[in-house]
């Protein structure tokens, strides 16, 4: 028989043992249950993971449709396009047959009764009435024509943005300076005014002379100068008048200092007297009146031409030395740029310029020959560029500090070089500036010594001049001590005071801008490492002294010129 004791003790390890078998059993089917449940969410997430599969499938199917219809179309345009520069190709042949063209007013037939008409009333009826009311009916519908072109064409230009002169026939490389940018609005009206009016010149010198052809065939032939006279007169008063009013808004917009606005009248301008030899022929054996209505307005831009030009170079000169419109980092001024934009507008037209200033002199007709009047145009683009650097000067002495007047002119002397070496200006300075960049580059280089004088200040605490002369195995005095102390306090506040200030002045051309920050942190640094290893001891606490090891002061002038250092 088991004693009690024993029986108890097997007991409670039986109890023991079962009540961990529960909480095993527990855990496990917590585990289960959790088991469970992550199955579930599985589950659930590859069904939807399934049902956005096959909805991107659902998408992408018409996606990849579109994409090959897209393919297509590409294709299509490609082909388009070459087949357009085949076409496109045939234009250049159909301007050089427009000139053959004939224009033809009336048919044949009716044409021939008119003849037969008119011969009869000559012959018969002894009444010439008939020409005038043949003047005033051509006359009108000459005016409507070129009222409706100009009309046509003002839509056409509105509608498709794009502006077509025939009298810009070759395009000039944008400068990479600063490109003329697009005037908005009403100046965009302008243009196509501009243009409209070119056109009608043109058209009005077409009509004309099929007119004539058709009058020729009509008029009796005694008749047909008086009749072709008055028949063109409405037409041409309205493209003059219109002409006039072109030439008082350009003197208007240089009573406004506007002298940009006043380069719109130089296409017209080259225009009128490309097409004066053929205007002329079209209107021989006119009143002298008539003929000499166009070499009026021509003479009439010329002068009002030549006036904003003359004007332009005079406010150049005379622009105002004003503070507040000074840019605080001495980089190029509002003057120079607009100055140099005007110039490099009015490369585009440098013929139509020469001969517009050598229209106003005085001197025989050597003065219309091409080498005098671009010797002229020469001359007078040295004399605004001389007059922008005797302003750039004066304005210079605004400025308080010399070092920043120097890099004031020292930045737009380089900016007018790099826009002359840039683009077609250079080639008409040198005509009569033979010298003209070496001139602009000494003026560069006088600027930046200028400049680094300014770092003298700094500089001069690491010259000998003072120091103390040490004998071997004595000791410094408290004043020479102080000397040395001294000059590296000079040293380090001018070098802070400096940085500090030309950190926030400008050089916009980052060659520039290398070269000289180079130049000035070689010069400091060498002056510097040299004065230290110079240095003997002279105080218990050197780096109270020695705030900056060499590459530190080269590390804060290559900061120089940059606001966001």
């Amino acid at each position: 028989m088991i004693p009690t004791e024993d029986a108890s003790a097997r007991k409670r390890e039986i109890e023991e043992k079962l009540k961990q078998e529960q909480e095993t059993l527990s855990f496990i089917r917590e585990n289960l249950e959790k088991s469970d449940q992550l199955t579930k969410n599985m589950v659930s997430i590859l069904s939807s993971f399934e049902s956005r599969l096959m909805q991107l499938e659902n998408s992408i199917i018409p996606v990849h449709k579109q994409t090959e219809n897209l393919q297509r179309l590409q294709e299509n345009v490609d082909k388009t396009l070459s087949c357009m520069d085949h076409v496109i190709s045939y234009y250049h042949v159909e301007l050089e047959v427009q000139e053959e063209v004939v224009l033809e007013h009336l048919p044949e037939a009716v044409l021939q009764d008119i003849i037969c008409i008119a011969g009869w009333l000559v012959e018969y009826g002894r009444n010439q009435d008939f020409m005038n009311v043949y003047f005033q009916i051509r006359s009108n519908q000459l005016d409507r024509s070129i009222k409706g072109l100009k009309e046509h064409f003002r839509k056409n230009s509105a509608s498709s943005g794009v502006l077509y002169s025939p009298a810009v026939q070759t395009k000039r490389k944008d400068t990479p300076t600063k490109k003329a940018p697009k005037r908005p609005g009403k100046d965009d009206v302008l243009d196509i005014e501009i243009d409209s009016y070119i056109h009608c010149i043109s058209a009005f010198v077409k009509l004309a002379q099929s007119e004539y052809v058709l009058l020729a065939e009509i008029i009796p032939e005694h008749h047909q100068k008086k009749t072709f006279d008055s028949l063109i007169q409405e037409a041409l008063d309205n493209l003059m008048l219109e002409g006039e009013n072109i030439v008082a808004a350009a003197r208007r917009a240089i009573m406004r200092h506007d002298y940009s606005a006043v380069l719109t009248i130089f296409p017209i301008l080259r225009h009128l007297k490309m097409n004066k030899s053929e205007f002329d022929t079209t209107l021989q054996g006119t009143a002298a009146s008539t003929k000499n209505k166009l070499p009026t307005l021509i003479t009439s831009m010329e002068t009002i031409g030549a006036k904003a030009l003359e004007e332009f170079a005079d406010s150049i000169k005379n622009d105002p030395d004003k503070e507040y419109n000074m840019p605080k980092d001495g980089t190029v001024h509002e003057l120079t740029s607009n100055a140099i934009l005007f110039l490099q507008q009015l490369l585009d037209f440098h013929e139509t310029a020469g001969a517009m200033l050598a229209s106003q002199e005085t001197s025989s007709a050597t003065s219309y020959t091409s080498d005098f009047n671009k010797r002229l145009l020469s001359s007078y683009i040295c004399k605004v560029l001389g007059n922008l650097q005797l302003n750039l000067l004066s304005k210079s002495k605004v400025y308080e500090d010399s070092a920043l007047s120097a890099i004031f002119l020292h930045n737009n002397y380089n900016y007018i070089l790099k826009s002359l070496e840039k683009s077609e200006l250079i080639q008409l300075v040198t005509v009569t500036q033979k010298r003209a960049e070496t001139s602009y580059r000494e003026l560069m280089t006088q600027q930046i010594e200028t400049y680094q004088r300014s770092w003298l200040k700094v500089t001069e605490h690491l010259t000998e001049r003072n120091m103390p002369v040490i004998q071997p195995g004595t000791k410094l005095k408290d004043k020479e001590r102080q000397v040395i102390k001294d000059k590296f306090k000079g040293f380090n506040d001018g070098l802070e005071e400096l940085c500090k200030i030309q950190k926030g002045w400008a050089i916009p051309d980052k060659e520039q801008r290398d070269v000289i920050r180079y130049n000035q942190k070689k010069a400091v640094s060498d002056a510097y490492r040299a004065f230290l290893c110079a240095n003997i001891s002279f105080t218990k606490n050197p780096e109270k002294y020695h705030k900056y090891r060499p590459e530190e002061v080269e590390e804060m002038i290559e900061k120089l010129f940059d606001t966001s250092a």
